[in-house]
């Protein structure tokens, strides 16, 4: 015979670690015996309500543990202000294909352009893709990894930021960073290429600009053939979103595009990795602000 205890099913649940059902189960057999459930809808509701809670508390967690600076979503951004950004345009970075794909992408454009709202809003979308996040600005990360080489402790380390899914990277070039950026920032950037997952970035230099940024343009040049091999540089050109002057360029008509995640071309499409930037040299026809939007990247894998 069925022990029916509230004691008895109480412990079963605890057992089960079902904390939702547990705390609500009774209130949900009131309700029921009221609207004369059948066992199949009492099981169907307990269970989806129980799977509902696991996911938001879930989001709940990893955003808690992505230690974003602020919260923003895709739906907060004005793309009025941008005269050539679209939203549509980053359809391919908001689906749950995203992390798993290994696509980067680079944020380039003044102060106040919206870079970190957009970073932190993708990772977002990340997160309720179902896959973890992480945020940091490029001079904590190599301030700690630098520390961590000498005390020798740099494996462990890394893990840090090899682990989750989508590592945000804030604010490359904003401040001066140590002599070895680029040897421990080549570290985290080739074993997550490796690995397969992306890395957002901002930055307010222009990428012919990174070798001077990293002390090393041999280093600075590996880094980005990384990133870009299956990333994209888009560039924020729009004015000071503290400003809150929307352009009135005809090309910004269409910011209210739908994203979904169709028709879009696939983070690994390849475009030519200009060869100088390939050698550590410089572009001879003009630095990548001049592409606003376009992709990069040696032939896709």
């Amino acid at each position: 015979m069925l022990n029916t205890d509230d004691l008895a099913l109480d412990g079963l649940l605890k057992r089960l670690h079902l904390a939702y059902t547990r705390r609500n189960w009774s209130a949900a057999v009131d309700r029921a015996e009221r609207e004369q459930w059948s066992y199949r809808d009492f099981l169907a509701v307990m269970v989806g309500e129980e799977v509902a809670h696991r996911a938001q508390t879930g989001i709940a967690r990893r955003t808690r543990q992505a230690r974003f600076p602020f919260l923003k979503t895709i739906e907060e951004f004005d793309f009025s202000h941008q005269s050539t950004l679209r939203q549509i345009m980053l359809g391919s970075f908001l689906t749950p294909e995203f992390a798993p794909s290994g696509g980067c992408l680079i944020l380039q454009g003044k102060p106040g352009r919206g870079k970190t709202h957009l970073a932190v809003a993708i990772a977002y979308k990340a997160i309720l893709n179902g896959f973890d996040a992480l945020f940091i600005t490029a001079a904590e990360l190599i301030e700690e990894l630098s520390g961590a080489a000498e005390e020798g402790r740099m494996h462990n380390a890394l893990k840090r930021y090899i682990v989750p899914a989508v590592l945000v990277l804030d604010e490359v070039g904003y401040l001066s960073l140590r002599d070895n950026a680029a040897n421990v920032l080549y570290h985290v950037i080739n074993r997550r290429y490796l690995k397969r997952k992306p890395i957002i970035f901002t930055t307010n230099k222009p990428l012919t600009e990174w070798g001077e940024v990293l002390h090393d343009p041999d280093l600075a040049a590996a880094i980005l053939d990384r990133v870009l091999h299956r990333g994209r540089l888009l560039i924020l050109d729009g004015p000071s979103g503290r400003n809150q002057q929307p352009l009135t360029s005809p090309q910004a008509s269409d910011s209210s595009a739908i994203i979904s995640g169709t028709s879009v071309p696939d983070l690994t499409e390849p475009t030519p990795l200009p060869e100088q930037l390939a050698l550590g040299g410089s572009f001879p026809f003009g630095a990548p602000a001049l592409w606003p939007g376009m992709r990069f990247g040696n032939d896709a894998q």
